[in-house]
């Protein structure tokens, strides 16, 4: 799977292309709100989120008019000027997830969307979840969504998130919460850091044999 970087090196209009579809989506009336719903459902009003990998700001701005204060993050200034003008509740910033440490939090949680982490590059990857960490809350959750065939293979990802100290809370194959299995072609995780509940809350993921 090329990274973002790469691309737009081979399409340089791919940018204006992606936001167009994404601005025509809307105008026909499609649900393009699903992970937005489920993570306003995750946390009080009021929290402090972290929209990584923000696009357009589709996922971040709705947060933000729902009372969220929100930082979004891209690689790409051309999608940041939508998020901006579409959405200025919200603060949006240029950062490279794979390279950059993120605006600083703490975040109560964090939401990749879209695909995002399919667009790290490998030799990233690990930088990716330090970066998350670093600015994650020690009660915060980071919640990844991504498809399979995308060039990073699901027990890949939740081996180097586990590595990285993150446990998976939850895993469903849908963002409307469908059960996940090792068929599932979509992976969306709940990720908590390790060790991070005072609670001694247990690592929920255990059980799944992609993180025994």
């Amino acid at each position: 799977m090329p990274t973002w970087k790469q691309i737009l090196e081979k399409n340089p209009q791919h940018s204006h292309t992606y936001a167009a579809r994404w601005r025509r989506f809307a105008e026909e009336g499609r649900d393009i709100d699903g992970e937005a719903r489920l993570i306003d459902a995750m946390v009080p009003r009021g929290a402090v989120i972290l929209d990584a990998g923000c696009g357009t700001g589709r996922v971040g701005g709705y947060l933000a008019k729902r009372g969220h204060h929100v930082t979004g993050t891209d690689i790409d200034e051309v999608l940041l000027n939508h998020a901006r003008h579409d959405f200025p509740e919200a603060h949006w910033v240029q950062s490279d997830l794979g390279k950059d440490p993120q605006p600083s939090g703490p975040y109560d949680l964090i939401v990749l969307a879209g695909n995002v982490v399919s667009f790290i590059a490998p030799e990233d990857r690990r930088a990716m979840f330090a970066h998350l960490r670093e600015v994650l809350a020690p009660h915060g959750r980071c919640v990844v969504g991504y498809g399979a065939g995308r060039g990073w293979d699901f027990e890949d990802f939740l081996g180097t998130a586990k590595e990285s100290g993150f446990i998976a809370q939850h895993l469903f194959s849908s963002w409307d919460l469908a059960p996940w299995n090792s068929n599932s072609s979509f992976l969306v995780a709940v990720l908590a850091l390790e060790r991070s509940d005072a609670s001694g809350t247990e690592n929920l993921a255990s059980g799944f044999s992609l993180l025994s």
